[in-house]
């Protein structure tokens, strides 16, 4: 997510929402020289969203077979998912392929068809954490063949994300202060901003089917890092 905003005459900031449609962007011309600078800062925080990926797959001879098999274990899968009350809204169809499987006769050389593959899967948005380990192994249990990862993330990044940018814009500041003054100049005065947000970092885990019906899943959310990036322009002045 990129925004961008232009400064008039410090301390205003010329935001798109008060300028009329037709008013004309307003830059500073600077009357000195520039510095320009792009500072990145990050804040560590503990995720309260955890987003599952879990799929179905099955094999039958015909493809209508197997899309009835896959359709009836995915509708376990999700029916188990909103007992444990996971919102509809949270549960996202995120593929289904149906494709023909063969394997390779080694005697005859050949290739030979043993019936049509169908693989649905959905990525589960989970808003209480606490349980993931629980929803796993539930998820498994009602049918799902494969659990694809974890994404751990903030469901309100903005306290975060503020933190990282005043920091962000207090070392910009230092730093061009301080460039400013070792070329003999007392002060700058800035003349443009822009920023790009990075959410939370997504830590994939891939488990094993078969580990997940012998016990309960362990899991740890650890923290995830939301980052803001800014790119400032100050005029030294004297």
């Amino acid at each position: 997510m990129l925004r961008r905003f232009n400064l008039i005459t410090a301390p205003m900031i010329a935001i798109g929402l008060v300028a009329t449609p037709a008013a004309a962007e307003v830059k500073v011309t600077s009357q000195g020289p520039v510095i320009a600078l792009t500072v990145s800062e990050s804040v560590a925080a503990e995720p309260d969203i955890a987003t599952v990926s879990a799929g179905v797959t099955t094999l039958a001879r015909t493809a209508v077979e197997s899309l009835r098999q896959n359709s009836d274990a995915m509708s376990n899968v999700i029916d188990r998912l909103e007992a444990l009350g996971v919102e509809s809204s949270d549960i996202q169809t995120s593929g289904v392929s149906l494709y023909p499987q063969y394997d390779y006769d080694q005697a005859t050389q050949q290739q030979m068809f043993t019936g049509y593959r169908v693989a649905n899967r959905v990525s589960v948005k989970l808003r209480d954490i606490d349980r993931t380990g629980q929803v796993l192994d539930e998820l498994v249990s009602a049918g799902a063949t494969d659990i694809g990862g974890i994404a751990w993330s903030i469901d309100n990044p903005e306290p975060a994300q503020a933190q990282a940018r005043a920091v962000a814009l207090e070392s910009a500041r230092e730093r061009a202060l301080g460039m400013a003054q070792g070329a003999g100049y007392s002060d700058i005065r800035l003349l443009e901003i822009s920023e790009s947000v990075s959410a939370g970092r997504p830590m994939p885990v891939t488990m094993d089917v078969q580990e997940a019906r012998a016990g309960s899943v362990p899991v740890r959310p650890g923290q995830v890092e939301t980052g803001v990036t800014v790119s400032v322009t100050y005029e030294m002045t004297r």
